[in-house]
């Protein structure tokens, strides 16, 4: 059968592969320990549940508007108002089936052929892919871990050209962990002014920071920001809710948002009803259960990177929010493992799944094959048996 060409070059999800061979090993019997899922371990909260089962009691199973209920818009307008300063309508607010659904349709209403995106490295692994299904180009900018994998003005204004109109900042950032500065953030802003393109700014996990950090959104500095800023947001990560499906994007442009409704109203249509009511629930009931995620995720960060950082040829930067460590194994490539050669990440990967039944993702898919990506969104008891076992199979190297 014939496939499409943009089907054809759109790449598989690392992640999403990792965790499916490593579910494949558990259904096999063996003792897989999986750092490999972007999701919290907690349950959702149970007056959001609750609220969702009220919905499904109360026959709230039917269509919505397809950009999300009013009830939903106007908790998403609370919570950005209320969070981050930012004062949105209705019409500049839209719903969607969780935030990777709401990047898609914001890439598929923003983009056309010969557009350029740029892109930090390391960068999640759908960015990049979803500005190629719009027929666009991603334009990949280098980081490095003494800007907390941060872009830097120079190394974006030297990328600009007269096809730029966005870049993407992902702050606290998928996969490093790392938070911009608000000289970084106040610098991106000032040169999408400048340059006249937005920001899409992808703040999924603005509420799981470190060592007293606090959120910034780049759409608050000034009304000139504002205007040139997406936001991007949803329940997954801070509700514990990534199976729910919820994301939303705000804009101050409605027409933006309006084109987006349109490509929403032609493919999915609404967010589930009932998980709507959810979010209603998550985003205007109390957050003492996201607080208590946040303190379990930042004792696991440490003990994670202290223990990442006692094995040799291994070097990993505390990060400053979200929860992923990402080290540096670049040290290991080179060496052989039952005589084959560590040369990429996904060949150490590979090694540490065959080996010791650990799996993590290699930093390739995230555009730095230097690194692997490890979730500590698991027990702190697993994240200490499974480093023991990665440092184990580290030590086999020759």
């Amino acid at each position: 059968m014939k496939i499409s060409q943009r089907a054809l070059h759109t790449a598989p999800s690392p992640t999403l592969a990792i965790t499916a061979k490593a579910n494949a090993l558990k259904a096999a019997g063996k003792d897989v320990i999986g750092f490999g899922a972007g999701e919290p371990d907690f349950d959702t909260p149970d007056h959001i549940k609750q609220a969702a089962i009220d919905a499904l009691n109360k026959g709230y199973t039917k269509y919505t508007p397809s950009a999300g209920d009013v009830d939903l818009k106007d908790a998403i307008i609370g919570k950005l108002k209320r969070d981050n300063g930012l004062t949105y309508a209705r019409n500049q607010v839209i719903a969607s089936c969780g935030a990777k659904h709401s990047l898609y349709n914001l890439m598929q209403a923003l983009l056309d052929p010969g557009d350029e995106v740029i892109i930090p490295a390391p960068y999640w692994v759908s960015y990049p892919e979803q500005v190629k299904l719009a027929g666009a180009t991603p334009v990949i900018v280098e980081t490095t871990p003494e800007n907390s994998f941060m872009p830097t003005k120079e190394a974006v204004e030297e990328a600009i050209t007269p096809n730029t109109r966005a870049l993407i900042l992902n702050s606290p950032s998928n996969p490093t962990g790392g938070v911009a500065s608000r000289k970084t953030i106040e610098d991106m802003v000032a040169l999408a002014v400048k340059h006249n393109f937005l920001i899409i700014s992808d703040e999924i996990y603005e509420k799981l920071l470190y060592d007293g950090r606090t959120h910034l959104s780049p759409a608050s500095l000034s009304e000139e920001a504002y205007q040139h800023v997406v936001v991007v947001n949803g329940c997954s990560k801070a509700y514990s809710m990534t199976g729910w499906r919820i994301g939303y994007i705000a804009s101050a442009s409605a027409e933006l948002v309006g084109a987006m409704g349109r490509i929403q109203d032609q493919s999915t249509s609404n967010p589930t009803s009932f998980a709507q009511k959810g979010a209603v629930a998550a985003l205007n009931g109390s957050e003492e259960k996201v607080e208590e995620m946040r303190i379990a995720f930042e004792d696991r960060r440490n003990v994670i990177v202290e223990m990442l950082n006692a094995i040799p040829g291994v070097t990993c930067q505390k990060p400053g929010g979200a929860f992923y460590a990402f080290p540096n194994i670049s040290a290991l490539k080179g060496k052989r493992a039952n005589g084959k050669v560590i040369a990429t990440s996904d060949d150490l990967t590979a090694y540490l799944l065959e080996e010791v039944t650990v799996a993590v993702v290699p930093g390739s898919g995230f555009g730095a094959d230097d690194y692997i990506r490890l979730s500590y969104a698991i027990s702190k008891e697993k994240i200490i048996k499974g480093v023991e076992r990665i440092a184990t199979a580290i030590s086999k190297l020759e």
